[in-house]
This record gives structure tokens, C-alpha cells and sequence, in this order.
């Protein structure tokens, strides 16, 4: 059972991204502006294959060289024809790619990538079957001998030298003095060369730190940032305002010079670009796969404005100074002045990066959310299709709630991500004592309501939300976005702005919180028992909150092993829908309250107790969870591939290719996203990866003949 989690069926859900009605709107200089956003976000989304495991660029390589041979159907006759049976052909990728014109053009570069990835691809080995550090998983943010401790070390060492995480990685060698030494890299188009009036060139040098050695240097990914600065430079020439264009050129010099300042000055013109036609964001954005939660994955988007959506989510704004009254915690707990955020809805034309959120919150820099304010984007036609569900597929709700669950899951969804994130995320204050010794609040007068006591604990100078809560700090945040989420939906007030009333409103209270209570179970598939630990941050908070609503008692909420129709182990999650308001309602204000003023006083031990203590997995009655998972991940529905269009430049205009939903349409949009530079991205990538492989113990010379 422990091994079905990471096996995908060949039947695996597809569905494509419509934007193309939106595309059509845009102008021809508006088009420009976003095809080569688009091209800029592609090419570093690349870099993520360096950011994930050893093989991941050896992998993409292979499957590039391959379909740049045949396509997808080219390539099937092709098997059938040297004898594969159809079902061999969706089973035996070694006789299929060994087989394949790839093969018979390039034989020792295809068989070397084979030899280099193949095993790897498919292993099952503990430490091989997901993210950690150590012995407890594998990353390419870190050396494969780092430890957590290694990772706290580095941490303290980036926060004395005032240095964000966000776009470096961290490799561990030991020097001949038998000391650690580890070379901190930034991501930047430049390495070693010393560029006058550079912010960045007095941190490039070697430290003593706590008995350690560290070394800054950059030039990670440098050849594709390459790429990804050529394209935001001709993206300047189309930019609508000068708030674009300033934002483009800080984020040039970050990706030039590896500077995260540059990349903050960057998003605080972008903040300032209010309401733009063409909307994007580009750089090392999330730090949820960085198993210490600190590094950032490099992401890049471009959408285009959905404007009946987003003029409902213009009015959620409107009111969101009102609403913030209404969270269960002090004032003095919320930021001093609510700084008025873009809310859009957007149809993604790019998303590039490991996968696609339905909304995002940004920037994630805590400095500039608290004082600057951010932008809060729903995407919708990203939700129109990722989120979808058939009747006969729905898991462990009752039968007579799978049709209301169906009609009413989407837009209740709509509710939940416009709370959670305008409200959840763009909600609290952090309490901070800057580096002059001047503090953000009145220690005299703020009271802990947990305590009643003054305020005890705060920020330091160059602290931040990731830095000091690291591991659990991504699950954490979205754990309190989720509950504001669930708890302000009960509003009258934003139901009616999303156009619910009456016996509807009601609809839509019950299914955001049934679907939560379901999401809370089904998050089990991502509880890895061996390391006792989450893989995934917003599992992990729907799975806190169920806990939070089960411990609510009084039968708000019940999950009951039962067998299936089928003869095998089933459950049945129940929520009274009579007893939110008044069972559910006061527990989770009791939670958002301990979460909110945690944060807010940067109290590590307690955040990490209340927030560990409910992650807990473990099979104590009456729940069983333990065993629970094992029904999860045997009724678990895998998650759908999404295919993205790509845009091409003809001449002076931009045309709009779109693929079908299915698995070769899937791969013909990644063959034509490159048609110009795939040999080139190939040779890039795997040079990238073979010149860091020894970190990881992995072949350390590049296939004979790479190319």
C-alpha cells in the first residue's frame, strides 16, 4: 500500500487552459508585451528541473530529444511497427525510447541519458520517493549530505549578512582543515566577474561563521537567466506604464546580479501597476518544496483580465477594511493601515513552474506585505478545469450530498479563494523591532489575549516569517488563510457580493465547509509515515483544520470507516450543516485567534506546538487516521495533467497555438514551446546538472557525445 502513492494510472485526467477569448482582446502591442512575458517564464521555468532532483534535467532532456524525432502518434507507429503491442507501448519506455528514431539518429546520447536517468526515474527507494533532506528525502536546493541542522546553520549565516534565501542553493563540502564549508550560490546571469556600483559585490567572499566556513558566489542557472533577461528586455519595448517598465528593469539587474533587492524594488512597481490588461510575475516566488521552506522556486505567469469576475472581487476589496473587524483578534494584531490591493480575476495564458495554484497572494516579502501591500489574483480558468469533478468519482461524501456538493463546489471555491487570499493572506501584522531598536508597536500598552500578558517575544532586524518558522512557516500560513477563508464565508455581507442570498447562501456556507472536511481526509495521501513528516503545505493545512473542527465535538463533524460497494475499505466524512454557526463558528475563532497572535509575536515554540500538534498522523481512536490513509490512497483520484497554450511570433504578430486535452497534446506543447533552441536547452541543462552531479553522488560525466 505504502508504494501505490507514487504510481500515476496511464488513464490519467488531461484538460487544456481556454484563454483564447480573452487573447483575442488584447491589442497587437498588448500581445507583444505578453508573448514575450511568456517566452521569459518558460525559459526559467527550466530551472526548476535544477531545483528538484538529480535527474529531473536529464529526464526533460531525453524527452525532448525524443519528440523533437517523432511526435506522439510518429512515435507510436514507430513502436508498433518494430513490434510492441499497443499495451507495450504505454508500458516498456526503455524498448519504446531504445527503439526510437531518436535512437537510430543520436544512439550513444539517447542511451546515455537512458543509463543516467532511467533508474532513477522509476525508483522506489525510500530516500528517492520524495522531497527532504538527508536520509529523509532528495533536493537540489541542498547538497545530498546536508542536514536540517546544516540548513538552520546556513540560515542564521544568510540572516547576519542580511541575505535572503529566496534564490540561492547551498552545497556542503568538507575543506582541508576538516571544517564544513559551504558555498552559498546566488541565482544570477553573472558568476565571478566584479561590475562597478553592483549592490552585491561586497557579499561575494569568503566567512567564518560559527566555526564554519561559507563562501557566497552566483551564477546559478546562468545561462538560462540569460535567456529569461533577453526576453523581459523586449518585453520593456511593450510595457503599457512606467510602472512596468521600472519593474522590468529591477528585475533584469535581480536576475542579472543575483540581488533579491533588485527583485523587491521590482515588486514594489509592480504593486503600484494597478489594474493592468496584461498581468504577470516572475522570479524565485515559493518556497514550498525547499524542505527547510526558505529557497524559492523559480515561477513565472502571465494572464490576461476576466472582468465580470473581477469586478465582484473589486467589491470584496471595497469592503475588506470592514471585514478585517470582523477577524477574531485585536486590532492591535492587524497590520496599522490596510493598504488597498489589485484583486483580479485573470485566464492564464503561462504558468510556468511546477504546477498551477487557483490564486495566489504576493509578494511573499514579508517587509513589503507589511508596509507596500501586495496583489491577491484568482485564476479562473484555471479553476474552471482543475477543480472540476464527476459524480461517479467523488470519494467519501454521502450520497445525498454528492449533488449538492457538485452544483455548488465552484462557486464556493470562488468565496473560499477570494477570502483566503485578499483576507487570509493579506491579513495580521507582524511585530518587529527594526535595527535602529525602534519597535512597530506599543509594548506598553498590546496585550497577548492568549496570555494577558505584554508582549514577550518579536522580530529582529532581518528576520522574517520564513526565516524564523522555516519548516512549518508555508503549511502554517496556509492553514490561517484557510481558516479565515471558512470563517468569513459565513458573512452575509460576502456572499452577497459573490451573488447568494437566502437558501443558496446557505448552499454555499455548507459545501466551503464540506469540501474542507473532505480535503482534510484526502490530504492523508500526502502524509509520508516513515519520515513522519507532510509533503505538501496546503494538505497539511486542510488536514490541521479538520482536526480543529473534529476536536469541536458535539457531531459537527464525523469521519467513519465503512466498506464499499466494491467489497473494499471505504469512509464517509459527515458535517451537521445546523451546527457551524454554533459549534463550528467559536472553534475555529479560537484557532485563527492562537494562529494569528503566534505569528504576530514570532513565537516559534508555541507556533510549533499548536501547529505540529494537530498535524499529527497517528491511529488513536476514534478516527484511526493511519489506517484511514491507506483507504485514501486506495481510493485516490490522481490529479489532472493541465495542458497550456503557447504563443509564436509571426512577423509583427503574435498568434495563439492551443493543443488538445489529452497526453499528446500535453507533449506537443512542451515540443513547440522550444522549436528554435531545443538541442541547445537540452545541452544547457544536462552541462548544468553534470558539473553539480558529484553533490549528489550521480554520474559525474556528461553522455558520451552530449550534445
Amino acid at each position: 500500500m505504502a508504494d501505490t502513492q507514487y504510481i500515476l494510472p496511464n488513464d490519467i485526467g488531461v484538460s487544456s487552459l481556454d484563454c483564447r477569448e480573452a487573447f483575442r482582446l488584447l491589442l497587437p502591442t498588448e500581445r507583444l508585451y505578453a508573448h514575450h512575458l511568456s517566452r521569459a517564464a518558460w525559459y526559467g521555468g527550466l530551472a526548476v528541473l535544477l531545483q528538484t532532483s538529480p535527474e529531473a534535467p536529464y529526464i526533460y532532456a531525453l524527452l525532448s530529444r525524443l519528440f523533437r524525432a517523432q511526435d506522439p502518434d510518429q512515435l507510436r507507429q514507430h513502436a508498433l511497427a518494430e513490434g510492441l503491442t499497443e499495451e507495450e507501448y504505454q508500458e516498456k519506455l526503455e524498448r519504446v525510447i531504445l527503439g526510437s528514431k531518436a535512437a537510430e539518429q543520436h544512439p550513444e546520447e539517447v542511451r546515455g541519458l537512458w543509463q543516467t536517468c532511467g533508474e532513477l526515474m522509476f525508483s522506489l527507494e525510500s530516500r528517492l520517493r520524495h522531497l527532504g533532506l538527508g536520509k529523509e528525502g532528495i533536493t537540489t536546493y541542498f547538497s545530498g549530505n546536508c542536514t536540517m541542522e546544516d540548513a538552520k546553520l546556513a540560515q542564521d549565516f544568510l540572516d547576519s549578512q542580511n541575505l535572503s534565501a529566496y534564490n540561492t542553493r547551498l552545497f556542503k563540502e568538507v575543506g582541508q582543515d576538516g571544517k564544513p564549508c559551504y558555498e552559498v550560490r546566488l541565482a544570477s546571469v553573472l558568476s565571478t566577474e566584479p561590475i562597478l556600483d553592483s549592490e552585491m559585490n561586497s557579499k561575494l567572499k569568503s566567512y567564518e561563521f560559527q566555526g564554519s566556513n561559507f563562501r557566497v558566489t552566483r551564477g546559478d542557472y546562468a545561462p538560462i537567466l540569460q535567456k529569461v533577461v533577453e526576453h523581459l528586455e523586449k518585453a520593456k519595448a511593450y510595457a503599457a506604464t512606467s510602472h512596468q517598465e521600472q519593474m522590468l528593469a529591477q528585475y533584469i539587474e535581480s536576475f542579472t546580479h543575483g540581488s533579491v533587492e533588485a527583485h523587491k524594488k521590482g515588486s514594489r512597481f509592480w504593486i503600484q501597476d494597478k489594474g493592468p490588461i496584461v498581468e504577470s510575475y516572475i522570479g524565485f516566488i515559493e518556497s514550498y518544496r525547499d524542505p527547510f521552506g526558505s529557497r524559492g522556486e523559480f515561477e513565472g505567469f502571465v494572464a490576461m483580465v476576466n472582468k465580470a469576475m473581477s469586478a465582484k472581487f473589486e467589491w470584496l476589496v471595497a469592503s475588506a477594511e470592514q471585514l478585517l473587524k470582523e477577524l477574531p483578534w485585536p486590532p492591535a494584531f492587524e497590520k496599522d493601515k490596510f493598504l488597498t490591493p489589485d484583486f483580479t480575476s485573470l485566464d492564464v495564458l503561462t504558468f510556468a513552474g511546477s504546477g498551477i495554484p487557483a490564486g495566489i497572494n504576493i509578494p511573499n516579502y514579508d517587509d513589503l506585505r507589511q508596509t507596500e501591500g501586495f496583489k491577491n489574483v484568482s485564476l479562473g480558468n484555471v479553476l474552471a478545469v482543475a477543480y472540476a469533478t464527476q459524480r461517479e468519482k467523488l470519494t467519501f461524501l454521502e450520497e445525498e450530498d454528492k449533488d449538492l456538493y457538485i452544483r455548488w463546489k465552484g462557486p464556493s471555491f470562488d468565496v473560499q479563494v477570494g477570502l483566503h487570499e485578499l483576507l487570509g493572506h493579506g491579513s495580521g501584522k507582524l511585530f518587529v523591532q527594526d535595527e535602529k531598536g525602534a519597535f512597530n508597536f506599543d509594548q506598553e500598552t498590546v496585550i497577548n489575549p492568549e496570555t494577558g500578558e505584554q508582549i514577550q517575544s518579536w522580530y529582529r532586524s532581518g528576520e522574517t516569517w520564513d526565516s524564523k518558522f522555516s519548516t512549518i512557516a508555508s503549511s502554517y500560513e496556509e492553514c490561517r488563510a484557510e481558516s479565515v477563508g471558512l470563517y468569513l464565508c459565513l458573512n452575509p455581507q460576502v456572499l452577497e457580493i459573490f451573488g447568494f442570498e437566502g437558501a443558496d447562501a446557505e448552499d454555499v456556507v455548507y459545501v466551503n465547509w464540506l469540501n474542507m472536511v473532505r480535503a482534510g481526509l484526502l490530504a492523508l495521501e500526502f502524509y509520508t509515515p516513515e519520515a513522519s513528516s507532510w509533503r505538501q503545505a496546503h494538505m497539511q493545512a486542510r488536514f490541521v483544520i479538520l482536526r480543529v473542527l473534529l476536536e469541536a465535538g458535539e457531531g459537527l463533524v464525523t469521519v467513519t470507516p465503512t466498506t464499499g460497494s466494491d467489497g473494499r475499505p471505504d469512509a464517509q466524512v459527515h458535517l451537521d450543516r445546523n451546527k457551524i454557526r454554533t459549534v463550528g463558528k467559536p472553534a475555529l475563532e479560537r484557532f485563527l485567534r492562537r494562529l494569528q497572535v503566534l505569528k504576530s509575536t514570532g513565537d516559534v515554540a508555541g507556533g510549533r506546538a499548536l501547529y505540529e500538534g494537530y498535524a499529527a498522523v497517528t491511529d488513536a481512536p476514534p478516527e484511526c487516521f493511519l489506517s484511514l490513509r491507506d483507504t485514501v490512497l486506495l481510493r485516490k483520484e490522481a490529479r489532472k495533467l493541465i495542458v497550456q497554450p503557447n504563443t509564436r511570433l509571426k512577423g509583427s504578430e503574435v498568434q495563439l497555438l492551443e493543443y488538445e486535452a489529452s497526453a499528446a497534446g500535453l507533449i506537443r506543447s512542451f515540443s513547440e514551446r522550444f522549436p528554435e533552441d531545443g538541442p541547445e536547452l537540452e545541452e544547457i541543462l544536462t552541462q548544468l546538472a553534470t558539473a553539480d552531479a558529484r553533490f549528489w553522488k550521480c554520474p559525474s560525466e556528461t553522455p558520451s557525445g552530449q550534445a
